[in-house]
């Protein structure tokens, strides 16, 4: 079964959503993020993606505490699988001895790919491949890396995970780019994650019709009621 990643972004320990990675055009959804985190679990979910905007642009882990209590609170029910800021052998350390079942690394890892196979040493990795038109962004999305999609996925040989966004569709509710996804998990025998767009119940059905897709994030569809963690849950299941 797919496996569905219920969203929580963290900005100033408020849980927000970003349109298009746009810190300028963000929706506020909550002042506590544990409580979101275990209304996901109790809804039946085994993972929570957490992600730590503060950090993702700045690399202080300002959220980190946030995201080890999320952790706490899910231990022996769900697994957090967390991103944002991740930029070091040390982050990865510090946030696996947080309770993090594993670490999603983007621009550092773009940036010296040899960081993942450490990293992965210590902890569960999936690595951020998040595109526009096809060409890596790092740097919480502000800057493009010149690095094109289809070569990155070739660069990482042990990421348990490539967590794929489309930053065009991403908090948009516009639909997931499923034919982009497509090629994309047809270029690499590691897992994809899909991140980006999803909207509504059909756009998960197209999603898990996808071979290589091992996971779809859900966050704003969750926040604005298109559907509950647990209509997601059974649609993924049918």
């Amino acid at each position: 079964m797919i496996q569905l990643y219920p969203a929580i972004d963290v900005l100033g320990g408020r849980v927000v959503r970003l349109r298009q990675g746009d810190y300028d055009d963000q929706t506020t959804y909550g002042d506590d993020p544990v409580a979101v985190a275990l209304s996901f679990v109790d809804a039946g979910a085994e993972w929570v993606h957490v992600v730590d905007l503060d950090a993702a642009r700045s690399g202080s882990p300002v959220n980190r505490p946030v995201v080890a209590a999320i952790a706490r609170a899910v231990a022996g029910r769900a697994q957090v699988q967390t991103g944002g800021g991740v930029r070091s052998l040390g982050d990865a350390l510090a946030l696996a001895d947080a309770g993090v079942a594993r670490v999603v690394m983007g621009s550092a890892a773009v940036a010296e790919p040899r960081l993942v196979a450490q990293a992965a040493g210590v902890v569960s990795v999936a690595v951020g491949l998040d595109h526009r038109d096809g060409e890596v962004a790092v740097h919480g999305w502000t800057e493009g890396s010149g690095v094109a999609l289809a070569d990155a996925l070739q660069w990482f040989p042990d990421a348990a995970a490539f967590v794929i966004t489309d930053i065009a569709r991403d908090g948009m509710l516009a639909g997931p780019d499923v034919e982009g996804l497509r090629a994309a998990a047809a270029a690499t025998t590691i897992p994809v994650i899909a991140s980006g767009g999803v909207a509504t119940l059909a756009d998960l059905a197209a999603l898990k019709g996808v071979p290589g897709i091992a996971g779809v994030i859900s966050g704003k569809a969750i926040y604005e009621g298109r559907f509950t963690v647990a209509e997601a849950l059974q649609e993924l299941a049918r």
